[in-house]
């Protein structure tokens, strides 16, 4: 089932996709959950309700077609968001770091999450902002884990029962911030700047649907992908993760409780615009495809006129 939110006439809500058009699930169900996050915290049997809903549903009243709403992010302002670092074999050695990367990275290492503000959640055709403090805006497919129930020191074999489905992500990056022109050099800085990179508006659009784990089956056998104008920058899959979904949401779960609606992006395979040094530009099309998913297509705004760079005022 693919649940997708978006927004008619200033009103949100979130349906159900079957081909070209949208069954709106509050307006069919008054009484039931009012969006997908709610639907996530009412637990399976309400995932079952509105799959058995759809199924039945006969009534073009409670139907839009997709030229008539705007698509959101599935989940426009999810419990959590997470990032992953460098989860692919090729992506960690096309930064020339293969000298520190073990002989077998999955048994001898664990994840790197961290958390990213909601404010980064965009959805899909949205344009992404240019923030005022990096010159260099890079880009990264990821396929976006969706968490369906409370998962809380969770063993990597329980790990999937608390998976609820899965969307598209594009880590958006920042590779330079320009407020270290003129700063005095501290330890961890390097590790700060590219933190900092994460947390920009819009720097994580998301879409164009949830798609539920049944449909999609091992998450570790999805072709994966990035084109920007049309040219492909990133072509990989999920099985040269380092880290599986079930490990990484283990590993999350032992470091905080994950919630019904939390969302963790797993990390981006290689060809990142930093490798080539091939940055992105003001109006360029980027268009993320994950198979089973689809596509998430957004546009990157226009470089700021002014900089912002606070040791040099």
């Amino acid at each position: 089932m693919k649940l997708a939110t978006f927004e008619k006439d200033s009103r949100q809500s979130f349906g159900v996709v079957r081909e070209d058009r949208l069954i709106d699930i509050p307006a069919l169900w008054p009484d039931g959950p009012a969006t997908l996050l709610a639907a996530l915290q009412a637990g399976p049997d309400a995932l079952r309700t509105i799959a058995a809903l759809a199924a039945a549903h006969n009534s073009p009243h409670t139907t839009h077609n997709f030229n008539t709403v705007r698509l959101l992010a599935p989940l426009p302002a999810p419990p959590k968001l997470l990032g992953l670092a460098v989860n692919y074999l090729e992506h960690h050695r096309e930064f020339d770091r293969g000298h520190d990367l073990p002989d077998d990275p999955s048994r001898t290492t664990t994840p790197r999450p961290f958390l990213m503000p909601t404010t980064a959640v965009a959805g899909p055709g949205d344009e992404i902002p240019w923030p005022s403090f990096s010159r260099q805006i890079d880009y990264e497919v990821e396929l976006a884990v969706v968490i369906g129930r409370t998962a809380r020191r969770v063993s990597v074999k329980e790990a999937m029962e608390h998976v609820a489905g899965y969307t598209i992500a594009n880590d958006i990056s920042a590779r330079s911030c320009t407020h270290a022109q003129g700063r005095t050099k501290r330890p961890k800085d390097d590790f700060f700047d590219w933190l900092h990179g994460k947390w920009a508006d819009a720097f994580c659009p998301m879409g164009p649907w949830m798609v539920t784990a049944d449909e999609i089956g091992d998450p570790q056998k999805l072709a994966i992908g990035l084109s920007v104008n049309g040219e492909t920058r990133q072509n990989s899959s999920t099985e040269l993760m380092i880290h599986s979904v079930a490990e990484i949401v283990s590993f999350c779960s032992h470091l905080m409780t994950l919630a019904a609606g939390d969302v963790i992006a797993t990390g981006t395979p290689s060809g990142v615009g930093m490798a080539s040094g091939r940055f992105l530009a003001g109006g360029d099309r980027i268009t993320c495809t994950i198979e089973k998913i689809g596509e998430l297509t957004n546009t990157l705004g226009t470089s700021p006129a002014e900089f912002y760079e606070p040791c040099n005022r």
